[in-house]
């Protein structure tokens, strides 16, 4: 009774199951990726995304004011008064604190010697009282008071924080806005020629397979298929000494037909697939009408097969907008002035690889477009990918 048609499989359960791990194994990196864009440095580097919501306890290496520069006289003493966290540069005022500090210390040994309020015996009548936002009162001689600021060891208690200035650090900073601004519009420049062409030109291919009668269309098919088993990585070298010798070497041109190159046999054979399946009947009855093989194409074929088009459109344009080796191979040049977004978070890696949030921040902003062209365009994806299964 087991087979009986109609019947749901016992194995149902396992491919929902499936189904949710694999989403899930995408929206989790994704979502930590979005959540670590809006965090601070310290956050991130204390906690993980998935607490972001919750308090957050760290260390921290603080330093009071240069005494030469702020200290006061005061009953044969010198005095140094402010706050730890207005000198180390994360707040404007002591008002900004939001740090709740729990113990503190002067030495990296005992970093919780004392608690908020105590005063720290540090010899010869220097002492050292701190608060628990960050407020301290540093009292000793001349000789104590001198030099640079004393170094506080600190464990606070931060609530959660998000900010946009990771955003308008790698958006509106000078320092980020022009290497990922370029990059974001060579990205851009290399994707979408990249991802009409071949749709273009394997669409004219795929209505030739699908209802042209000509020799050795079978062979053509065969090979179509054939060539969707070959790596890229195998025609990388021959296909830039190609370029090389005919002249366009590394570019926009070059990168344009690599890709177009790598992503026909994919494109024609699905639209191929999609264009078999197409009603017989319309097509002769456009032909008895008079209609050329041209006119049946655009204004016929072309309409009924947008779902095909608009998925291998996703595939090729998630495909070249997140490319590195290719970029790398035919486009990338010593001044910089083509290079890719890929490219450019492997740089910041490089020279910014202390700064996660600039870093998480750069690469959600390479990922949103693709994120974006995906959803706007999900519902042709299975459309397009089950054409000609089922006739």
């Amino acid at each position: 009774m087991d087979n009986i048609a109609g019947k749901k499989s016992g194995l149902t359960w396992a491919v929902h199951i499936s189904v949710a791990a694999l989403v899930l194994l995408w929206i989790f990196p994704t979502l930590g990726l979005l959540i670590s864009s809006f965090r601070t440095t310290d956050q991130i580097r204390t906690s993980g995304w998935w607490a972001a919501l919750f308090p957050a306890v760290q260390n921290e290496t603080l330093r009071t004011a240069d005494p030469d520069d702020f200290r006061v006289g005061r009953d044969g003493y010198f005095v140094l008064e402010g706050n730890l966290y207005v000198v180390d540069g994360a707040v404007e005022t002591p008002d900004d604190v939001v740090a709740d500090v729990s113990v503190w210390g002067t030495s990296s040994r005992e970093i919780d010697a004392y608690l908020p309020g105590e005063t720290a015996d540090l010899g010869d009548g220097e002492t050292m009282t701190v608060q628990s936002n960050g407020d301290y009162i540093w009292t000793g001689n001349d000789e104590q008071l001198s030099g640079r600021g004393q170094r506080v060891f600190v464990t606070a208690e931060s609530p959660p924080e998000f900010t946009l200035r990771n955003y308008q650090s790698v958006l509106f900073d000078p320092g980020n806005r022009e290497g990922m601004s370029k990059a974001f519009f060579n990205t851009l420049t290399v994707t979408i020629p990249a991802t009409i062409i071949p749709i273009l030109i394997a669409a004219f291919a795929a209505y030739a397979l699908a209802w042209m009668d000509f020799p050795g269309r079978a062979l053509l098919v065969a090979a179509v298929v054939a060539l969707l088993v070959v790596p890229l990585q195998l025609a990388l070298i021959p296909l830039l000494s190609l370029h090389n010798d005919i002249g366009i070497g590394k570019g926009y041109l070059g990168v344009w037909l690599a890709h177009t190159g790598f992503g026909l046999p994919l494109a024609i054979y699905l639209l191929r697939n999609y264009m078999v399946g197409l009603p017989r009947d319309i097509i002769e009855s456009a032909k008895v009408d008079g209609a050329t093989d041209f006119q049946i194409f655009t204004k016929i074929v072309l309409p009924l097969s947008f779902p095909a088009l608009a998925s291998f459109a996703i595939f090729q344009f998630l495909w070249t907008w997140n490319d590195l080796l290719v970029a790398m191979v035919f486009l990338i040049d010593s001044s910089g002035e083509t290079t890719v977004m890929t490219r450019q978070i492997v740089e910041l890696l490089g020279t910014r690889g202390g700064d996660w949030e600039i870093l998480a921040t750069s690469a959600f902003v390479s990922i949103a477009v693709p994120l974006i062209v995906f959803f706007s365009m999900q519902r042709y994806l299975v459309r397009g990918l089950l054409a000609g299964s089922v006739k």
